[in-house]
Parts: C-alpha cells; sequence; structure tokens
C-alpha cells in the first residue's frame, strides 16, 4: 500500500500548524513549526493569496493527513458520511475518529496515530476480546478496545498502567488498570478537537 515515508513534520509546516503526528516533540520547543514558522519550498514569501478552492484543498489534505489516510481512502469516508443521516462533515469526522487506530491513540496507547497504527497492525489490539489488526475498524458505543493479554507484559504496554497525561475524551473511557477503554457513545462535533472546518471539504467534494 502506498504510504507517506518523508519526514512528517514537513507536513505540519506545509499545513502552517501542529497536527501533532510526532507524539511527545509536537509538544516541545523543537518542533519545527515553532522552530521554523514557513512553509517548505521557495518563495514561499511571495505567494499569491489563497482561492476559495485552495482553501477547501488545505482543509482536506489538513484533516487527511491529520488521521494518516489516503486520499482514496478519505473520499470514501466522505461519501459514506454523505449517506447517512445528520449532517455530513460532523458524520465524516466521526467516522474518522471512530477508526481503531486514533481510538488507540486517543485513549494514550500510542504516543501518534503512527505508532497506534503499528500497534494495531502488529496484533497488539483486541475489540471486545477478540484480535483486530485493521487500523481502519470502526468501533461502536458499547466496544471495548484493550491491549492483547499476551501483550501486556511488553515494557511500553506495562508503564501506561501508571495511566496517562493525555485528555480522554469523553465519549471514551480509560481503564488503566486493565489496560481496556470503552466507547461510551457516538463522538460529537464539540468533542473532536480538531481545528478543521469540515464544511470546506464538504463543499470541495460536492462541487
Amino acid at each position: 500500500m502506498a504510504r507517506y515515508t518523508e519526514a512528517v513534520c514537513r507536513l505540519c509546516r506545509r499545513e502552517n500548524q501542529k497536527l501533532f503526528l510526532k507524539g511527545d516533540r509536537c509538544y516541545t520547543a523543537k518542533c519545527p513549526v515553532i522552530k521554523r514558522g514557513t512553509i517548505p519550498g521557495q518563495h514561499t514569501k511571495g505567494r499569491r493569496k489563497t482561492s476559495e478552492y485552495g482553501l477547501q484543498l488545505r482543509e482536506k489534505q489538513k484533516a487527511r493527513r491529520t488521521y494518516g489516510v489516503l486520499e482514496k481512502q478519505f473520499k470514501g469516508y466522505f461519501q459514506k458520511a454523505e449517506s447517512m443521516k445528520g449532517i455530513t462533515g460532523t458524520n465524516m469526522l466521526s467516522l474518522l475518529e471512530r477508526r481503531l487506530d486514533n481510538v488507540v491513540y486517543r485513549v494514550g496507547f500510542g504516543i501518534s496515530r503512527a505508532q497506534a497504527r503499528q500497534t494495531v497492525n502488529h496484533g497488539h489490539i483486541t475489540v471486545n476480546g477478540k484480535k483486530v489488526d485493521i487500523p481502519s475498524f470502526i468501533v461502536k458505543p458499547g466496544d471495548v478496545v484493550a491491549i492483547r493479554e499476551s501483550s501486556q507484559d511488553i515494557d511500553k504496554f506495562k508503564a501506561l498502567r501508571e495511566g496517562t497525561t493525555r485528555l480522554i475524551p469523553t465519549w471514551l473511557e480509560l481503564s488503566s488498570a486493565d489496560l481496556s477503554a470503552k466507547v461510551l457513545s457516538m463522538p460529537k462535533r464539540e468533542e473532536i478537537d480538531l481545528s478543521i472546518e469540515e464544511h470546506l471539504i464538504v463543499e470541495l467534494y460536492s462541487k
């Protein structure tokens, strides 16, 4: 499968804001968005004013890069969200939030979404007691996501029993004692802490 293999900090600089793709490094002064403060490429200061299409494209790229999905996957989420009841943009973000790799990241089982995706791929995660190694698996209310019992003695997972400093979304409930998290409800827009203007993405795909 195609994947991005260049420096991920370059993606943050291109969107001119932190996408938190490097975990703890993003919270330090070493973050290139803070250190350099410019978008990559030559002649960046002389670029023209961004068009309406450009603004819509940037929002789409920002969301896609934040969740680490490819263009074809992202469009698939939009099409599925469009067929659901409710607001298309909110439905799309809800689907992306409920991806298994994102849930693993949100509850602190991975320092970044990329590491969370690798944790899922390597078979360390179960959903309702069954091993699931598909990062794009969509969880639903009532599901219990946990570190696989045979993986709980791995050092990086043992440290999680002491808890996490990460702010857990209200639609998830973490139990550090048994390294599990329960999906309490569908994520609402106000519970998704991302500065994404999803209506611009809807406008882009609706053309």
